[in-house]
Protein backbone atom coordinates (compact mmCIF):
# COMPACT_ATOMS: atom_id res chain seq x y z
CA UNK A 1 0.00 0.00 0.00
CA UNK A 2 2.80 2.38 0.88
CA UNK A 3 4.54 1.66 -2.43
CA UNK A 4 1.32 2.38 -4.31
CA UNK A 5 0.88 5.68 -2.48
CA UNK A 6 4.49 6.58 -3.22
CA UNK A 7 3.91 5.90 -6.91
CA UNK A 8 0.77 8.08 -6.90
CA UNK A 9 2.67 10.86 -5.12
CA UNK A 10 5.56 10.65 -7.58
CA UNK A 11 3.15 10.78 -10.54
CA UNK A 12 1.40 13.84 -9.11
CA UNK A 13 4.67 15.64 -8.52
CA UNK A 14 5.89 14.70 -12.00
CA UNK A 15 2.78 16.22 -13.55
CA UNK A 16 3.15 19.32 -11.43
CA UNK A 17 6.79 20.00 -12.19
CA UNK A 18 6.88 19.16 -15.88
CA UNK A 19 8.56 21.52 -18.34
CA UNK A 20 7.47 25.15 -18.44
CA UNK A 21 5.35 25.16 -21.61
CA UNK A 22 2.28 24.39 -19.53
CA UNK A 23 -0.55 21.96 -18.86
CA UNK A 24 -1.16 21.11 -22.50
CA UNK A 25 2.43 20.00 -22.91
CA UNK A 26 2.22 17.88 -19.76
CA UNK A 27 -0.98 16.26 -21.03
CA UNK A 28 0.81 15.36 -24.25
CA UNK A 29 3.46 13.69 -22.15
CA UNK A 30 0.81 11.69 -20.22
CA UNK A 31 -0.94 10.59 -23.42
CA UNK A 32 2.33 9.59 -25.04
CA UNK A 33 2.15 12.19 -27.78
CA UNK A 34 5.41 13.96 -26.99
CA UNK A 35 8.35 13.45 -29.33
CA UNK A 36 11.01 10.97 -28.41
CA UNK A 37 14.40 12.21 -27.21
CA UNK A 38 15.92 11.52 -30.61
CA UNK A 39 13.11 13.39 -32.38
CA UNK A 40 13.49 16.36 -30.01
CA UNK A 41 17.23 16.50 -30.64
CA UNK A 42 16.66 16.33 -34.39
CA UNK A 43 14.03 19.06 -34.20
CA UNK A 44 16.38 21.26 -32.16
CA UNK A 45 19.23 20.74 -34.62
CA UNK A 46 16.95 21.47 -37.59
CA UNK A 47 15.78 24.68 -35.91
CA UNK A 48 19.35 25.75 -35.29
CA UNK A 49 20.19 25.01 -38.94
CA UNK A 50 17.37 27.19 -40.28
CA UNK A 51 18.41 30.52 -41.74
CA UNK A 52 16.55 33.43 -40.10
CA UNK A 53 14.34 35.29 -42.54
CA UNK A 54 15.97 38.53 -41.38
CA UNK A 55 19.13 37.33 -43.14
CA UNK A 56 17.13 36.67 -46.32
CA UNK A 57 15.73 40.22 -46.22
CA UNK A 58 19.25 41.57 -45.76
CA UNK A 59 20.40 39.55 -48.76
CA UNK A 60 17.52 40.86 -50.87
CA UNK A 61 18.47 44.42 -49.95
CA UNK A 62 22.13 43.70 -50.75
CA UNK A 63 21.21 42.26 -54.13
CA UNK A 64 19.17 45.35 -55.01
CA UNK A 65 21.93 47.68 -53.85
CA UNK A 66 24.41 45.65 -55.85
CA UNK A 67 22.60 46.50 -59.06
CA UNK A 68 20.20 43.59 -59.47
CA UNK A 69 16.88 44.63 -60.91
CA UNK A 70 13.58 43.80 -59.24
CA UNK A 71 12.84 41.33 -62.03
CA UNK A 72 16.09 39.46 -61.29
CA UNK A 73 15.84 39.70 -57.52
CA UNK A 74 13.96 36.47 -56.84
CA UNK A 75 15.95 34.51 -59.40
CA UNK A 76 19.15 35.51 -57.61
CA UNK A 77 17.63 34.65 -54.23
CA UNK A 78 16.58 31.28 -55.60
CA UNK A 79 20.14 30.75 -56.78
CA UNK A 80 21.32 31.23 -53.21
CA UNK A 81 18.72 29.24 -51.31
CA UNK A 82 17.03 26.98 -53.84
CA UNK A 83 20.07 25.66 -55.67
CA UNK A 84 22.79 26.23 -53.09
CA UNK A 85 24.96 28.37 -55.39
CA UNK A 86 26.11 31.65 -53.88
CA UNK A 87 26.57 34.57 -56.29
CA UNK A 88 29.19 37.27 -55.81
CA UNK A 89 28.53 39.79 -53.04
CA UNK A 90 26.13 37.64 -51.03
CA UNK A 91 27.13 35.83 -47.84
CA UNK A 92 26.18 32.13 -47.81
CA UNK A 93 24.59 32.19 -44.35
CA UNK A 94 27.09 30.09 -42.43
CA UNK A 95 25.80 26.70 -43.56
CA UNK A 96 22.21 27.51 -42.60
CA UNK A 97 19.31 27.05 -45.00
CA UNK A 98 15.76 28.28 -45.23
CA UNK A 99 12.98 26.03 -44.02
CA UNK A 100 11.13 23.96 -46.61
CA UNK A 101 8.08 26.22 -46.36
CA UNK A 102 10.16 29.35 -46.96
CA UNK A 103 11.87 27.72 -49.93
CA UNK A 104 8.43 26.98 -51.39
CA UNK A 105 7.39 30.63 -50.92
CA UNK A 106 10.65 31.78 -52.51
CA UNK A 107 10.03 29.49 -55.47
CA UNK A 108 6.52 30.91 -55.87
CA UNK A 109 7.89 34.48 -55.90
CA UNK A 110 10.49 33.51 -58.50
CA UNK A 111 7.89 31.82 -60.70
CA UNK A 112 5.56 34.81 -60.45
CA UNK A 113 8.36 37.17 -61.48
CA UNK A 114 9.22 34.98 -64.45
CA UNK A 115 5.57 35.01 -65.54
CA UNK A 116 5.29 38.77 -65.07
CA UNK A 117 2.64 38.65 -62.33
CA UNK A 118 2.67 40.13 -58.84
CA UNK A 119 5.31 38.58 -56.60
CA UNK A 120 3.53 39.94 -53.52
CA UNK A 121 0.32 38.07 -54.36
CA UNK A 122 2.29 34.89 -55.04
CA UNK A 123 4.09 35.22 -51.69
CA UNK A 124 0.82 35.61 -49.80
CA UNK A 125 -0.77 32.66 -51.56
CA UNK A 126 2.24 30.39 -51.11
CA UNK A 127 2.77 31.33 -47.45
CA UNK A 128 -0.87 30.53 -46.72
CA UNK A 129 -0.53 27.13 -48.41
CA UNK A 130 2.90 26.21 -47.00
CA UNK A 131 3.59 24.78 -43.57
CA UNK A 132 5.14 27.83 -41.97
CA UNK A 133 5.44 28.84 -38.37
CA UNK A 134 3.49 31.85 -37.17
CA UNK A 135 6.58 34.06 -37.21
CA UNK A 136 7.68 32.93 -40.68
CA UNK A 137 4.20 33.50 -42.10
CA UNK A 138 4.06 36.96 -40.56
CA UNK A 139 7.46 37.93 -41.98
CA UNK A 140 6.57 36.71 -45.46
CA UNK A 141 3.31 38.67 -45.29
CA UNK A 142 5.16 41.81 -44.23
CA UNK A 143 7.70 41.22 -47.00
CA UNK A 144 4.83 41.16 -49.49
CA UNK A 145 3.56 44.40 -47.94
CA UNK A 146 7.00 45.94 -48.55
CA UNK A 147 6.71 45.03 -52.24
CA UNK A 148 3.25 46.61 -52.45
CA UNK A 149 4.46 49.78 -50.69
CA UNK A 150 7.42 50.14 -53.03
CA UNK A 151 5.21 49.66 -56.07
CA UNK A 152 2.54 52.09 -54.88
CA UNK A 153 4.82 54.83 -53.56
CA UNK A 154 7.82 54.56 -55.83
CA UNK A 155 10.21 54.33 -52.87
CA UNK A 156 13.43 52.38 -53.51
CA UNK A 157 12.78 48.73 -52.69
CA UNK A 158 16.35 48.29 -51.46
CA UNK A 159 15.86 50.97 -48.81
CA UNK A 160 12.55 49.47 -47.70
CA UNK A 161 14.08 46.01 -47.40
CA UNK A 162 17.08 47.40 -45.51
CA UNK A 163 14.85 49.17 -42.99
CA UNK A 164 12.68 46.08 -42.60
CA UNK A 165 15.76 43.90 -42.04
CA UNK A 166 16.93 46.31 -39.32
CA UNK A 167 13.51 46.04 -37.70
CA UNK A 168 13.70 42.23 -37.75
CA UNK A 169 17.20 42.31 -36.26
CA UNK A 170 15.99 44.55 -33.42
CA UNK A 171 13.06 42.20 -32.87
CA UNK A 172 15.37 39.16 -32.65
CA UNK A 173 17.72 41.00 -30.28
CA UNK A 174 14.79 41.89 -28.03
CA UNK A 175 13.61 38.27 -28.02
CA UNK A 176 17.11 37.04 -27.13
CA UNK A 177 17.35 39.57 -24.30
CA UNK A 178 13.93 38.53 -23.04
CA UNK A 179 14.87 34.85 -23.01
CA UNK A 180 18.12 35.65 -21.19
CA UNK A 181 16.23 37.64 -18.57
CA UNK A 182 13.74 34.78 -18.10
CA UNK A 183 16.40 32.09 -17.71
CA UNK A 184 16.83 32.89 -14.01
CA UNK A 185 13.10 32.86 -13.13
CA UNK A 186 12.60 29.60 -15.06
CA UNK A 187 15.43 27.92 -13.16
CA UNK A 188 14.02 29.25 -9.87
CA UNK A 189 10.58 27.83 -10.68
CA UNK A 190 12.06 24.40 -11.38
CA UNK A 191 14.09 24.47 -8.17
CA UNK A 192 11.16 25.53 -6.00
CA UNK A 193 8.94 22.91 -7.61
CA UNK A 194 11.36 20.14 -6.70
CA UNK A 195 12.08 21.33 -3.16
CA UNK A 196 9.13 19.40 -1.58
CA UNK A 197 10.38 16.20 -3.18
CA UNK A 198 13.90 16.84 -1.94
CA UNK A 199 12.50 17.48 1.52
CA UNK A 200 10.69 14.14 1.55
CA UNK A 201 13.79 12.31 0.36
CA UNK A 202 16.02 14.07 2.89
CA UNK A 203 13.60 13.35 5.73
CA UNK A 204 13.49 9.67 4.76
CA UNK A 205 17.29 9.49 4.64
CA UNK A 206 17.52 11.08 8.11
CA UNK A 207 15.04 8.54 9.49
CA UNK A 208 12.21 10.98 10.19
CA UNK A 209 9.73 8.99 8.04
CA UNK A 210 7.83 11.99 6.58
CA UNK A 211 5.66 9.73 4.43
CA UNK A 212 4.51 7.80 7.47
CA UNK A 213 3.58 11.06 9.16
CA UNK A 214 1.76 12.37 6.09
CA UNK A 215 -0.08 9.13 5.34
CA UNK A 216 -0.62 7.87 8.87
CA UNK A 217 -3.21 10.34 10.14
CA UNK A 218 -5.96 12.61 8.74
CA UNK A 219 -4.00 15.78 9.45
CA UNK A 220 -1.03 14.47 7.49
CA UNK A 221 -3.25 13.48 4.57
CA UNK A 222 -4.83 16.96 4.62
CA UNK A 223 -1.40 18.58 4.65
CA UNK A 224 -0.26 16.36 1.77
CA UNK A 225 -3.35 17.17 -0.31
CA UNK A 226 -3.04 20.89 0.37
CA UNK A 227 0.65 20.78 -0.52
CA UNK A 228 -0.02 19.05 -3.84
CA UNK A 229 -2.79 21.51 -4.71
CA UNK A 230 -0.63 24.51 -3.85
CA UNK A 231 2.33 23.08 -5.78
CA UNK A 232 0.24 22.57 -8.90
CA UNK A 233 -1.39 26.01 -8.52
CA UNK A 234 1.97 27.71 -8.05
CA UNK A 235 3.42 25.90 -11.04
CA UNK A 236 0.51 26.87 -13.29
CA UNK A 237 0.68 30.47 -12.08
CA UNK A 238 4.42 30.60 -12.78
CA UNK A 239 3.82 29.22 -16.28
CA UNK A 240 1.19 31.91 -16.86
CA UNK A 241 3.58 34.65 -15.75
CA UNK A 242 6.34 33.37 -18.03
CA UNK A 243 3.95 33.19 -20.96
CA UNK A 244 2.79 36.74 -20.31
CA UNK A 245 6.41 37.90 -20.27
CA UNK A 246 7.26 36.16 -23.55
CA UNK A 247 4.13 37.38 -25.31
CA UNK A 248 2.79 33.90 -26.07
CA UNK A 249 -0.78 34.96 -25.33
CA UNK A 250 -0.60 37.66 -28.00
CA UNK A 251 0.77 35.16 -30.51
CA UNK A 252 -2.03 32.72 -29.72
CA UNK A 253 -4.65 35.43 -30.13
CA UNK A 254 -3.11 36.44 -33.46
CA UNK A 255 -3.36 32.86 -34.74
CA UNK A 256 -6.96 32.37 -33.61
Amino acid sequence: MTILLLMVLAAAVWLAVGHLPGPGHRMDRVMGREKTGRARRWHRRSKEAELPLAVLVQQLAALLRGGRSASRLWEEAWTVHGRGVVPDGVSPGGGQALSDGSVAVLSAARTATMLGVSAAAAIRSASAASRLGAKEQRIWGELADCLDIAEASGCPLAEIFARYAAHLEAEDDAEAARQTALAGPKATVRLLSWLPVFGLVLGTVLGVDPLGILLGNPFGMAALGAGLILTVAGRMWSVRLVRAATGEHDALRGRS
